[in-house]
């Protein structure tokens, strides 16, 4: 069988943090910004981290190549 590709749209999206967490971008950054606050914003460029209950489906499609 052969072996598994990396999802390639989840691999730009996602990495591993050192201690094998799964960090993230934030959404909602790229258009109709006028209406969100400053502080909206500045919250909007820190990276997060996925949910416990997604983060193996995440770590399955990055680490698969």
């Amino acid at each position: 069988m052969p072996k598994q590709k990396t999802h390639k749209g989840a691999s730009k999206r996602c990495k591993l943090t050192a201690s094998g967490k799964v960090k993230r971008t934030k959404s909602s950054k790229r258009h109709i910004l006028t209406k969100k606050t400053r502080k909206r914003k500045r919250s909007l460029r820190a990276s997060g981290i996925v949910a416990k209950s997604f983060e193996k489906k995440v770590r399955g499609l990055i680490q698969a190549g």
